[in-house]
């Protein structure tokens, strides 16, 4: 009697078992595409992850990623190395080749000789975007140590905020300004190359500069104060914890005193990465400090300073007053007034550390990332 209940209930079960799989056999049969006008859809896999300490991070495109930009000499590798100092940041070098990529889809834009042969092509935005996306966030994720908030530091990029924010619906964009006058003199006297700055004309590169810098304010505004954050370069230096702290805080990211002592941190292990390459990197080996200021005063010929107001209107709008000459930025914290004494007592110590780091390999003190499987 037992042995035929046991019987009786194992053909239940494997009754049970046949139905259930021949139900899911009609489910996928009735979901394979088939004749002519089926249609098969490109699925993509699931995020990727970046290693850090043995713990996966994923990175996907609705991450909060962060994109720090600005005209070159404003600020932008400052910014950069101060949030590199934070545990659970990294920004790393400029890569270079993302405002190329995204100067290359504009010039498509642009273009509706080009545009037509893409879209003919089979090329459409959504293609685009999907191609672009995928790039410009494997070069952010790859390119240095895992953190668990990613930021890119390339000046250009914000030209194309608006589009970036299409892309990346939750970045959050660092805005660095900085007085036309004090970055144009860096831009030329450091020899920065930059595609339609004559080096030996002030005037020129200032008009330059006022018409770069409108069209990133305005994609700055497109974007919205929720996610896209002006930082006067001349207001982080005289004040970094106050302007740090509220930085940190747009970010959404946990506050760690370490951001005002990036010094520290220089090609560390898990800290600040610098390329020698980089214009900049022989100025953020040093503390926080005004020495480039006020650089500019006395160096601009005097018809150009005479007309400043016409060649570079940027300046009002931004609230600078284009007559002053110097101009009072402000007060500066105490901290920040001893480590100015402290570098222009110490000069020849910051040269040799400047030397230093000329003469290191900017590659010899990492290697590539360890890159995760699919999750």
């Amino acid at each position: 009697m037992g042995i035929f209940k046991m019987r009786r209930m194992s053909g239940k079960f494997f009754t049970f078992i046949g139905v259930t799989f021949f139900i899911f056999l009609m489910f996928v049969y009735r979901n394979i595409p088939c004749g002519p006008s089926s249609k098969y859809l490109m699925v993509p896999k699931a995020d990727k992850v970046i290693y850090r300490d043995q713990q996966p991070i994923p990175y996907h495109r609705e991450m909060p990623l962060i994109f720090i930009g600005g005209m070159p000499r404003s600020g932008t590798t400052l910014m950069r190395a101060m949030l590199d100092a934070h545990p659970e940041v990294r920004c790393g070098e400029e890569t270079r080749l993302i405002p190329r990529v995204l100067g290359m889809r504009t010039n498509w834009e642009r273009s509706e000789i080009e545009k037509k042969r893409l879209i003919e092509a089979g090329i459409t935005d959504e293609v685009i975007d999907s191609a672009l996306s995928a790039f410009i966030l494997e070069i952010v994720a790859l390119h240095g140590e895992a953190a668990p908030h990613l930021c890119n530091k390339d000046p250009f990029t914000l030209k194309s905020s608006v589009y970036l924010k299409k892309l990346f619906p939750n970045a959050k964009f660092i805005f660095m300004i900085r007085d036309g006058r004090g970055t144009v003199h860096s831009i030329i006297s450091r020899k920065v190359t930059i595609t339609g700055f004559n080096l030996n004309d002030y005037r020129q590169c200032l008009t330059r500069w006022s018409t770069a810098m409108e069209m990133m304010y305005s994609q700055c505004l497109q974007v919205g104060a929720d996610q896209c954050m002006p930082v006067y370069y001349e207001q982080l230096v005289l004040q970094p914890e106050l302007w740090m702290r509220r930085i940190i805080k747009f970010l959404d990211i946990p506050w760690n005193s370490s951001v005002l002592h990036h010094e520290d941190f220089i090609e560390k292990p898990g800290g600040i990465s610098v390329s020698k390459t980089e214009k900049s990197s022989d100025q953020i080996i040093k503390p926080v400090n005004l020495e480039a200021l006020n650089k500019w005063v006395g160096h601009i010929p005097d018809d150009v300073r005479k007309d400043m107001a016409k060649i570079a209107p940027m300046l009002r709008t931004l609230g600078y007053d284009p007559e002053a000459n110097p101009p009072n930025y402000g007060k500066p914290d105490p901290k920040i007034a001893d480590n100015t004494l402290h570098i222009q007592q110490n000069v020849e110590f910051w040269k040799k550390r400047e030397e230093e780091l000329l003469k290191r390999d900017q590659n010899s003190h990492r290697g590539p990332p360890p890159v995760g499987p699919h999750i």
